[in-house]
């Protein structure tokens, strides 16, 4: 081979790479997705925590749904209403008030009063414990206080104190993600406003509850029958409050037998 060929690959390949790099070029002008500049400027007003609170994957598929969707502006329960307003601005529409939540554990079975069917020695583990017949409290709704929650909290707002989940509801932000972590689904999201909790979310029956728990909601219905505006409702052998219809009025409280509904301080 001698100079003059490798002279002549060498320009046929160069050629023909600036000729698919033009056409490349092309092709990005022709078939280019535009983005929608308010994304960014949503993106940047979102406080980041991609919680998934608002119903999304994260921050940037909300701020995508928002644009592209016409997703509420007022979802993220993180950046409440001062982010709701910038969204708002950037939207050119109004924000509704974003309602605050808080995450709140249903259940006051702590290690001085729920009852233990056997010693769990394995992994420092909620969902672990949980498969092991249920986790060794007795009551099969009761918090197991290995603090999945705790390690799950982006906000250090709860901590295991004497065996059982509690929210500090000045840190919580609502994010929902000790919601998914707990096994067993007794962390709620209920609105800030609300100041009664029922402790209990333990589904037998009252003389079964009373071996469980010494402070277990024993669907006496006392609560139920007193509540004058109808927000309290015996469920499944516990008290559920419907939190749309609550007053605050704390009647329920002061007739549980069982002191099961407390007040929050809000």
């Amino acid at each position: 081979m001698n100079i003059t060929d490798i002279v002549t690959a060498v320009i046929i390949v160069g050629v023909t790479g600036l000729i698919f790099g033009c056409l490349l070029a092309f092709a990005s002008i022709i078939f280019e997705i535009k983005s929608d500049e308010r994304e960014t400027k949503i993106l940047e007003v979102l406080p980041g925590a991609n919680c998934g609170a608002c119903g999304y994957a994260g921050c940037s598929a909300y701020a995508s749904a928002i644009v592209k969707d016409n997703a509420p502006i007022n979802a993220c329960s993180v950046g409440k209403d001062a982010v709701a307003k910038k969204i708002g601005k950037i939207m050119g529409v109004k924000a509704g008030a974003v309602e605050p939540m808080v995450a709140r554990v249903m259940c006051g079975g702590d290690c001085s009063i729920a009852v233990n069917k056997y010693e769990y020695e394995g992994i420092h583990d909620c969902l672990a414990a949980s498969k092991l017949a249920g986790g060794p409290k007795a009551c099969p709704n009761g918090c197991l206080g290995f603090g999945n929650c705790v390690i799950a909290c982006p906000f250090d707002a709860i901590s295991i104190e004497n065996g059982i989940a509690v929210v500090n509801e000045e840190k919580c932000q609502a994010c929902g993600i000790c919601v998914k972590k707990c096994p067993k689904q007794i962390i709620k999201l209920v609105p800030k406003k609300n100041m009664y909790t029922v402790l209990c979310s333990n589904r037998e029956k009252g003389a079964l509850t009373n071996k469980y728990c010494s402070a277990g909601c024993i669907g006496c219905k006392m609560c139920e029958k007193v509540c004058s505006v109808g927000a309290i409702k015996v469920k499944d052998n516990f008290a559920v409050i419907d939190y749309d219809l609550c007053i605050n009025c704390g009647e329920c409280a002061e007739k549980c037998p069982k002191k099961v509904i407390v007040k929050r301080d809000i």
